[in-house]
């Protein structure tokens, strides 16, 4: 185990890990950190801006090519950081005013050749960038609610065009990459929607997963036009974090974040069993990061309240 600060600190958040070899970044409420060896040892990632004040990071993305161009960026409370070197250095990509809340990013999976992130807020609905986060631009056409929790794209983004945005009041879809958005009817009615996952086969099996605030944790099959309950017995709190396996649905394997404590399924969610127990037992767990999946033998990195990142085998 390891802390992002010298010491524990109850006041710490971690909301978001990611990385690549032993490349890693955790967005915490105390800054973006960077560890060099895997997450043994943490350094706050933002000495070269010569920040007077801690300014939390709250998102993060890395290229899909990241082991080769070394494109990693991260949402911060009053704009987005981009490093083009691993996150040694970074430089503040330019967002209109007022200086918004990044809440979450994602990378299109053809990154390397259409330079496309789009970012969402938490009042100024949903950004885009097509010039690799050097310039952002406000894409809200039919978006009814700009306080945008969470986000998702299409693994086929480059022919599809698809996006999915977890909105304060339900989700919002597009499918001409962002430039007009319509509501998502939901089985629930008007629900804040915390987190999104989409199927790594998604152009096959049109499966998309959202957890909800209060509602608990909800599938569709049909691309979102229609849904039903998973795990209703389960998962009774806010669900914060799903996580698929890269290799779903060949390997239906599957994490939930709820109420501070991780769940696992490996049937595509028709059971669950306890998962990380001991870590939730002792401090909540608020960030996962599985990029293997969660077959046995494979890495795992788990936030907690109070800054600890724990490395762990599935």
């Amino acid at each position: 185990m390891a802390y992002l600060t010298s010491q524990p600190d109850p006041n710490l958040f971690i909301y978001a890990i990611a990385g690549q070899g032993e490349t890693f970044f955790a967005a915490s409420t105390a800054g973006l950190y960077r560890s060099e060896d895997g997450g043994a040892t943490w350094a706050l990632a933002t000495e070269s801006l010569n920040l007077t004040e801690v300014v939390p990071s709250t998102a993060l993305a890395l290229s899909p090519d990241f082991a080769h161009e070394g494109a990693v960026f991260a949402g911060m409370a009053g704009g987005m950081l981009r490093s083009a070197d691993g996150g040694r250095t970074w430089l503040l990509g330019k967002a209109p005013p007022p200086p918004p809340t990044i809440t979450a990013l994602v990378i299109s999976p053809a990154f390397i050749e259409d330079g496309v992130l789009l970012a969402g807020t938490m009042e100024d609905g949903i950004l885009r960038s097509s010039d690799r986060g050097l310039r952002w631009l406000p894409w809200n056409f039919g978006l009814l609610d700009l306080s945008i929790y969470s986000l998702a794209i299409s693994p086929d983004f480059a022919a599809d065009e698809t996006l999915f945005a977890g909105a304060e009041t339900g989700i919002f879809r597009s499918t001409n990459g962002g430039r007009a958005w319509r509501e998502v009817d939901l089985p629930i009615g008007f629900e804040t929607v915390l987190s999104l996952a989409i199927s790594p086969a998604y152009r096959l099996d049109r499966t998309l997963f959202a957890g909800t605030e209060s509602q608990g944790l909800l599938v569709s099959a049909d691309g979102g036009a229609s849904w039903k309950h998973v795990g209703r017995e389960v998962f009774d709190g806010p669900v914060n974090g799903v996580l698929l396996s890269p290799e779903y649905p060949a390997r239906p394997e599957m994490a939930v974040l709820c109420s501070g404590a991780a769940w696992i399924s490996r049937d595509g969610g028709q059971g669950w069993q306890p998962f990380l127990s001991e870590l939730s037992a002792e401090n909540e767990i608020t960030a996962l990061y599985a990029p293997r999946g969660f077959a046995p033998g494979s890495p795992l990195w788990a936030g907690l309240v109070g800054g600890e990142v724990t490395r762990l085998t599935v």
